[in-house]
């Protein structure tokens, strides 16, 4: 009988992938997806910690469900990933309805876990049992199963890190490690469609910001096996994918001990991803630490034309005496080296960062050079948040939360704004260019036709959907440098890298014509390898 999973992912492109490597798991194992939550035999809620308004996102979720459960006892429903691994089990104490928690680093465990957890509700369905609640008094062991406390048959599947991270320090270690076997086990073929796709590299963080709880959740850094890698994105492009995203906390520190005296560094891995498979026209990376970032990797990154010219490198202060109370290891001096050794590398080179507004103890004094960095730096976008304090963090236990609310709203928006207004002007430079862009799918805008009084056509772009005599802008596409481009064309090119002509650009869009359609495979390049 085939039994219906609803998967629901918050947070970074990490979890995203965590989400397709469970789905490809459970999809081998008889289930099938489905859209509609309240119907599904499985529930699972891929969580984030970053942010308290993800974690929001997640209890409104889990409370919404209370009542399904209710009506079909035989649900199952899971918490997993970085929020169920920093709050544990006292999820259960809060929303005695959940079946399941497993962290990130214990995923591997999730299949038979499921298919435990979807017996014991069938077994209580028979028997009578029904969802009795947990009133907390047994503790729950790592990487075990917890009774609900009543006398029920139902015994609530746990598995968490704790305390004790599972890592792999050699290749050997790594040839058993089963979250390494989790990594290669995605199972994609031509039929599925896939363009895009993320091939993670590195787990976990050693960082330690003061503000961050990823350490926590997601345990110390582990380097993939560089061949591992290689295969993977093989099969990836294999299987049609046309653009392959590398993922890690802090992507740059990358490098693997052979165990025989051999390594292989961020730069060496990039080198050999881009002359090992040939066929694939982009390979991309996020997120990039600045202090870590060697002049061997801008190198390939100059001299190897498929790897695009993009780093999402986060700042999170201009101010010095906040980064050191973030614990960033890097002042704003050092950050400002290595943007400039990157346009010096790659002048065409495209830059995104992050910054956290109102961290404890913040001036307008510091807010101001933070402002400074943001119109020295020009980024393409940046990803600006208003500091909320995690527990379990550094921060806070260490700072009290003395910004105010309203000075938090007011330095999110003023950042903003400035950034708003350096996307218009980035973006406003780049109209009459022609540039390479992968179409991703249909646009979220349409454009309306309109005669200007010499007979001539215009285009106006508002928000879908449109009136009756609007024609849907049926896609958009992401340049090299990931600017978004949305442009009128033919749902058959989804999927394919073309030329266009930028017509027009506001502050987070441009808007162009196609020019051609071709392959977009840039030939091999011929860097000397770094290694």
């Amino acid at each position: 009988m085939k039994r219906t999973l609803y998967l629901e992912t918050f947070g970074c492109q990490m979890n995203v992938l965590d989400s397709e490597l469970v789905l490809s798991q459970l999809r081998a194992r008889g289930f099938e997806q489905t859209p509609h939550r309240d119907s599904a035999d499985v529930v699972l809620f891929n969580t984030c910690s970053v942010r308290q308004h993800a974690e929001q996102k997640v209890w409104s979720r889990l409370g919404e469900l209370r009542q399904a459960r209710r009506e079909r006892p035989q649900m199952v429903i899971g918490v997993i990933g970085c929020m169920a691994e920093r709050e544990g089990t006292a999820i259960f104490q809060r929303f005695p309805h959940v079946d399941i928690l497993c962290g990130p680093g214990e995923l591997d465990k999730l299949p038979a876990m499921v298919h435990n957890a979807v017996i014991e509700r069938e077994l209580d369905a028979v028997g009578g049992y029904g969802p009795e609640p947990f009133d907390g008094r047994e503790d729950s062991p790592i990487g075990g199963t917890q009774e609900n406390g009543t006398g029920s048959s139902r015994r609530r599947q746990v598995a968490l890190m704790g305390a004790s991270f599972r890592r792999s320090g050699t290749l050997d270690a790594a040839r058993t490690d089963n979250l390494e076997l989790l990594d290669l086990s995605r199972a994609i073929s031509p039929a599925d469609g896939v363009r895009q796709a993320y091939v993670r590299i590195t787990r976990g963080c050693n960082k330690f910001c003061t503000y961050c709880v990823v350490p926590y959740t997601r345990g110390p850094e582990v380097h993939r096996p560089p061949g591992n890698i290689i295969e993977e994105v093989r099969r990836l492009v294999g299987a049609g994918a046309v653009e392959v995203t590398l993922l890690g906390q802090t992507i740059n520190h990358y490098c693997y001990e052979h165990g025989d005296g051999r390594r292989t560094t961020f730069a060496d891995l990039l080198y050999q991803l881009h002359e090992a498979v040939p066929d694939l026209p982009r390979l991309r990376f996020v997120t990039s630490y600045p202090r870590d970032f060697t002049d061997q990797a801008l190198a390939v990154m100059r001299d190897c034309r498929r790897i695009c010219r993009y780093l999402h490198v986060p700042a999170q202060s201009g101010s010095d005496r906040i980064l050191k109370a973030m614990n960033r290891g890097y002042s704003t001096g050092q950050y400002l080296d290595f943007v400039d050794r990157a346009r010096e590398f790659m002048p065409d080179v495209s830059l995104a960062s992050d910054f956290i507004v109102g961290f404890p103890t913040e001036t307008d004094a510091d807010f101001a050079q933070t402002v400074q960095l943001l119109r020295r730096c020009r980024f393409k976008n940046s990803f600006i948040f208003k500091y909320s304090p995690r527990p379990g963090t550094v921060a806070v236990e260490r700072f009290a939360d003395d910004v105010p609310e309203d000075v938090k709203r007011r330095r999110n928006n003023d950042l903003l704004a400035v950034q708003t207004e350096i996307c218009h002007q980035n973006n406003q430079a780049m109209v009459g260019q022609t540039v390479e862009i992968l179409v991703e799918g249909a646009s979220k805008l349409v454009s309306r036709r309109a005669s200007e009084p010499a007979g001539g056509v215009i285009l106006r772009w508002e928000r879908a959907p449109a009136e009756a005599d609007a024609k849907v802008t049926q896609l958009v596409g992401r340049t090299r440098g990931d600017q978004v481009v949305c442009f009128e064309g033919d749902s058959g090119w989804i999927g394919r890298i073309m030329q266009v002509r930028i017509v027009d650009a506001r502050n987070l869009t441009l808007f162009g014509a196609p020019v051609e359609q071709g392959s977009g495979i840039v030939p091999s390049c011929h860097a000397i390898p770094t290694g």
